[in-house]
């Protein structure tokens, strides 16, 4: 993660300015050769129906094929094919970067990386408000069904905690640009 001939490691990779930044990766997946009856009665749920991230999902038509996507910002903007016999394939991007973003990839439905944080000119990554939005959501969302299950003792300290991440977020969706 990052780029080590700059001395950087981890999720973050820092630009002085808009760049293309080329994005490579070792990926594997373990698909059979012929999708079974069991397989193929996933391939056909519904995506909020059990299990909602399998490899069998990203199965392409009849083939042991599965797509692998750059996503930067949550939008995938490029694409390559590999074949899910379980062995590791290179695969490698060229990506313009305009505005400090961050990079993932997905072999959607089934998984996703972490982001690499790519920050530009030393700008924060402010993908979108609806992201922020979401988030936001999220926090709120998780509260409502964590609340009751903490101790008495410890609710002053979590709603602080809860309350930090809330302005975190609505300070991230005023700074972020519209969708």
């Amino acid at each position: 993660m990052g780029d080590r001939d700059l001395g950087e490691a981890g999720s973050e990779l820092k630009l002085p300015a808009p760049a293309t930044v080329k994005v490579r990766a070792r990926v594997a997946a373990l698909l059979d050769p012929q999708p079974s009856a069991e397989a193929q009665a996933i391939r056909q749920r519904p995506l909020d129906e059990q299990p909602y991230w399998d490899i069998e999902r990203a199965r392409i038509g009849q083939s042991r094929k599965v797509p692998v996507e750059l996503v930067v910002n949550a939008y995938p903007v490029a694409r390559a094919e590999i074949d899910a016999g379980g062995a590791f394939h290179e695969v490698a991007f060229d990506v313009p970067i305009k505005k400090s973003s961050w990079i993932a990839l997905r072999v959607l439905p089934s998984s996703h990386t972490n982001p690499i944080f790519v920050v530009v000119g030393d700008k924060p990554v402010r993908a979108s408000r609806k992201s922020a939005e979401w988030c936001l959501k999220s926090v709120d969302q998780c509260w409502s069904r964590k609340e009751r299950a903490i101790r008495p003792s410890e609710q002053e300290e979590a709603r602080k905690a809860y309350e930090l991440a809330r302005r975190a977020y609505r300070k991230i969706r005023e700074e972020s640009t519209d969708d």
